[in-house]
């Protein structure tokens, strides 16, 4: 049994009819006919109930029917698979994120990349920073969405700015931080804080400690949370503030407001990295999306 043999069943089992599947096929009608009959022959049953002027499935003619479709498909994929292979072009894209900083710019780029790039899968990852970077050097993932660190930076990892957010902090509506244009940090050390797990996101720790200028020890940290949806639902709820680039509010809308601090400390980067030994096209494209996203574009 060949793939032509079931192509052309498949042909004959949709039209109804030996004429119509032979035109579409652009073969002639007895050779054709010749071939259906040679596939039974090899199955030992009948595919086709024969009539003067059409044919129809019999009961196992309709279950093969699934099957054969199902066999083209795959040998199809294994065929782009295999031209994509050797174009180096990925037909799976892993990209790791981290949804706070990045639910601007990795939405709108996804969007223009499965149009460009239909045939590829895109599996997102939401991990810390220092997931991101191990999952790069393991290879398990082809690119990475995630904020700039002095730490982050390391070898045969090559990073790609995109955008930069404000640094300020996220309060409670009615708070008496909204009435101000801004807060200083020395106003900022004497709330209550919540911050992300310690454990999880040391370097969120690090960078607060940087942007207020005082050690961890002087902080007060009232709460610890897992994500950025747990974050804006305790500073909603009156656990404390949280020190946060602006890009929060893409997520929490009127849940929280921004208060930036002064001196504005240095803004927050978010940066696209992936392996430097990394060269594919598809990889390439999504790179491309990404920072058109960035800039402003599609």
């Amino acid at each position: 049994m060949e793939l032509r043999h079931l192509r052309y069943f498949v042909a004959v089992a949709e039209e109804q009819n030996i004429t119509r599947a032979a035109e579409r096929l652009h073969v002639s009608q007895p050779p054709l006919s010749r071939q259906i009959r040679d596939l039974e022959d090899e199955l030992g049953v009948d595919l086709l109930e024969r009539t003067a002027k059409s044919v129809k499935l019999t009961q196992a003619g309709r279950v093969f029917l699934n099957e054969a479709r199902a066999v083209i498909l795959r040998a199809e994929e294994a065929i782009q698979a295999a031209r994509d292979a050797a174009l180096s072009q990925l037909s799976e894209l892993h990209v790791g994120y981290a949804p706070s900083p990045t639910v601007e710019i990795l939405p709108p780029a996804l969007r223009a990349f499965r149009e460009s790039s239909p045939g590829v899968r895109v599996t997102l990852h939401d991990m810390t920073s220092a997931e991101m970077l191990n999952g790069l050097r393991k290879d398990e993932l082809h690119l990475a969405l995630l904020v700039a660190q002095p730490n982050n930076i390391m070898p045969g990892i090559v990073y790609q700015p995109l955008r930069k957010y404000r640094v300020g902090v996220a309060v409670p509506p009615g708070h008496p931080f909204t009435l101000k244009e801004a807060v200083t940090a020395q106003e900022v050390v004497a709330e209550p804080l919540v911050a992300y797990t310690r454990r999880d996101y040391n370097d969120y720790h690090g960078w607060i400690s940087r942007v207020l200028g005082v050690s961890a020890k002087k902080l007060h940290i009232e709460e610890e949370c897992d994500g950025a949806l747990s974050l804006i639902a305790a500073v909603e709820g009156g656990r404390g503030i949280a020190l946060s680039a602006e890009s929060l509010l893409c997520i929490s809308g009127p849940r929280i407001q921004f208060v930036p601090i002064t001196p504005a400390p240095p803004e927050m980067e978010v940066v696209l990295a992936c392996r430097d030994d990394l060269q594919d096209a598809t990889v390439e494209r999504f790179m491309k999306h990404a920072k058109a996203v960035a800039k402003g574009g599609k």
